[in-house]
């Protein structure tokens, strides 16, 4: 009689064997087809195969002399590990968070044809174990001639839950059971319908199964599990599916995966972090930068073929090919599967082709229709710019109507066509120059030039160089106008009362501003200072008159000490640069210049550089500059180099007339 010992090692050599059974051999007219038949069989995908090539496969030539692969597949050791690890932890996460069915263990006794056999599977929660009178019950009713007692018991005390051969029977073989194989839905499916057994007789073991179903050519697509289900529990006189094909599989077409919408008719009004939305903001514009990828062309996939149970191959067709269209200003990427914008602009399609458009060009109005417009190119508007919009570019923007209160800034030129009309609102914004036929209570700031074919009226307007308004009503009535190096019109001022015109020259606006801040800056250090100095006044004459002072004033003298040494070298760095912008607003006072071609009216305020002159009487044709510090008129001269510029970039100083 087999010992416990002796069981315990027998059976966990079975275990063993049966976690070996994992390799498998196939073939194929390629070794991807004969990887994935044997990925089928062991239940794993492709990735987690080792193979070893058992004879290299040939396709042929012109038909002839084919010759398919054969492999020997397995898992992966590693993934065994892994796998085993990843259960390890799902089991005692399992433990630990699911709720334990309670459910009494089971056994099941059959005759197999090399003798009594029983498999014993554990109870769960507060389920009852198996007895051992149980089994013997079971045992007497299917007539076993001996039993292997001290196995048997071992064998349900610890429950291996395989089946342990616990005895003997005298088997008549004209009581096995009988199994019929069914092969259906051509040849995708097979069943097996097995009559029970009659006394003495052998139950179906899976071996047996196997061995019909192989014998009736079935080699392909085996349910271990229905079979071994079968095997515990069987279902006589019932039809049980225990092996199935694999219906071919068509490769996918390939398909172009665009990284922008295709459909323009959607808008994308996005939600603000405060839960309101802008209706303005539509995002119909849709900006790439040189180097995007536009759209990645996803290959077509090969089709796998199928297999039906008696190993017969079903063909698949592979996916269709498509190709790239390419429009202007984009390229293939070194992969020739990926579109990249040569420029910065917004992607279109057009006819079928990705492109990429260095220009914007919108047919009507800036509107609610459109909503705001962000471009990383130039921006043609053909009507007008709207009040309460935006329109924003990286290159330039030309408006063919008007800009109202509107919101408008170009890293080049703007051009407004029909004039600017700000209402006392909006900004307009250009990282070079303005053009306008006439300028209206509006905001106006441009890195170089303001160039105005008709009047500027009530408007506060800098220019980094020059403001240029001639015409034939080229006048600049109030507001207020800074310029670096001139600010130039037919008239200047107004005869109405109350209206205010301040022309500056002579100074970088940009100058001034930074030369403002370091000067407050230069204040604040210096307050500071003055406080870090009457505290070490006062620490001194304490110190005098105590000879020695207390440890807490002594270390705030040192503190004070280091503070002072700070602030000294801080002072020295901020007067050199307060002197190093003096100097450079100087040389551009030395050009600086506001002229009238016909009049300058009384009330006007020029200002150049730091000096101020209210004008007291009519001046006609006349220039003022900074001569010795005071603020002289001259007779009129016209500049032509400005003009000249201002006409080779392009607008027509009769374009408001």
């Amino acid at each position: 009689m087999v010992k416990f010992p002796e069981l315990q090692k027998i059976m966990k050599r079975q275990l063993e064997a049966d976690r070996m059974i994992r390799a498998v051999e196939t073939s194929g007219a390629t070794l991807d087809e004969a990887l994935n038949e044997a990925a089928t069989l062991l239940n794993l995908s492709v990735g987690h195969l080792e193979c070893e090539i058992i004879e290299q496969g040939f396709p042929g030539f012109l038909g002839a002399a084919k010759k398919k692969w054969e492999i020997r597949a397995y898992k992966r050791p590693t993934d065994e590990k892994q796998t085993t690890a990843r259960a390890m932890d799902d089991s005692l996460t399992q433990t630990v968070t699911a709720q334990v069915v309670d459910k009494d263990g089971e056994f099941f006794v059959h005759l197999f044809d090399d003798g009594v056999k029983l498999k014993v599977i554990p109870p769960s929660g507060t389920g009852k174990p198996v007895s051992l009178d149980q089994v013997k019950h079971v045992l007497k009713t299917r007539n076993v001639s001996e039993i292997f007692e001290d196995t048997l018991a071992l064998t349900v005390q610890e429950v291996q839950g395989v089946y342990v051969h616990i005895g003997k029977f005298e088997r008549r073989m004209t009581n096995d059971s009988m199994v019929q194989v069914s092969i259906t839905d051509q040849d995708m499916k097979a069943f097996i319908i097995v009559n029970p057994p009659g006394p003495a007789g052998c139950d179906p073991s899976f071996n047996t199964i196997m061995a019909v179903l192989k014998a009736s050519r079935v080699v392909f697509g085996f349910d271990e599990q229905a079979i071994n289900n079968f095997v515990d529990r069987p279902s006589y006189k019932t039809p049980v599916l225990v092996a199935e094909g694999r219906k071919p599989v068509n490769g996918g077409d390939a398909y172009i995966q665009y990284n922008f919408e295709v459909d323009t008719s959607k808008t994308q009004i996005e939600e603000k972090s405060d839960g309101s939305v802008d209706f303005k903001d539509k995002g119909t514009v849709q900006n790439v930068v040189k180097g995007q990828p536009l759209a990645k062309k996803i290959p077509a996939e090969q089709g796998v073929e199928g297999k039906t149970v008696l190993g017969t191959y079903l063909p698949a067709n592979n996916g269709k090919d498509s190709e790239l269209q390419l429009g202007a200003n984009v390229h293939l990427d070194e992969d020739r599967e990926t579109i990249l914008a040569d420029i910065n602009g917004q992607v279109l399609i057009v006819n079928g082709k990705i492109s990429v458009e260095p220009i914007l060009n919108i047919q009507g109005n800036v509107d609610i229709k459109t909503g705001n417009i962000i471009f990383l190119g130039t921006v043609i508007v053909n009507g007008s710019v709207e009040d309460g919009f935006i329109v924003k570019a990286e290159g330039n923007i030309e408006v063919k109507g008007t800009i109202g209160k509107a919101e408008v800034e170009a890293e080049g030129d703007i051009r407004a066509y029909k004039g600017i009309t700000g209402r006392n609102g909006g900004m307009i914004k250009a990282g070079k120059r303005v053009y306008a036929s006439f300028v209206e209570n509006a905001t106006v700031d441009a890195g170089d030039s303001v160039i105005v074919s008709d009047g500027i009226i009530n408007s506060q307007v800098v220019a980094y160089r020059r403001i240029l308004c001639h015409g034939k009503r080229a006048s600049i009535v109030g507001g207020h106008l800074k310029a670096t190096e001139e600010i130039s019109a037919k008239t200047i001022g107004s005869a109405v009362s109350g209206t205010e015109t301040i022309c500056e020259a002579g100074f970088d606006p940009k100058l001034k501003t930074e030369l403002d801040e370091l000067l407050a800056k230069k204040i604040a250090l210096d307050k500071t200072f003055n406080e870090v100095k009457l505290n070490l006044e006062t620490l001194a004459k304490l110190k005098k008159l105590m000879d020695e002072l207390p440890e807490d004033k002594n270390a705030a003298m040192i503190d004070l000490l280091t503070q002072r040494k700070l602030l000294t070298d801080e002072g020295k760095l901020l007067t050199d640069a307060i002197t190093q912008k003096q100097m450079e607003m100087n040389e551009a006072a030395g050009q600086a210049r506001i002229s009238a071609s016909e009049r300058v009216l009384p009330g006007v305020k020029i200002i150049l550089r730091d000096r101020v002159e209210k004008i007291q009487k009519e001046y006609k044709k006349v220039t003022f500059v900074l001569e010795d510090d005071i603020i002289r008129p001259q007779r009129y001269e016209e500049n032509k180099v400005a003009l000249a510029e201002a006409e080779a970039a392009g607008f027509s100083l009769g374009l408001g007339e």
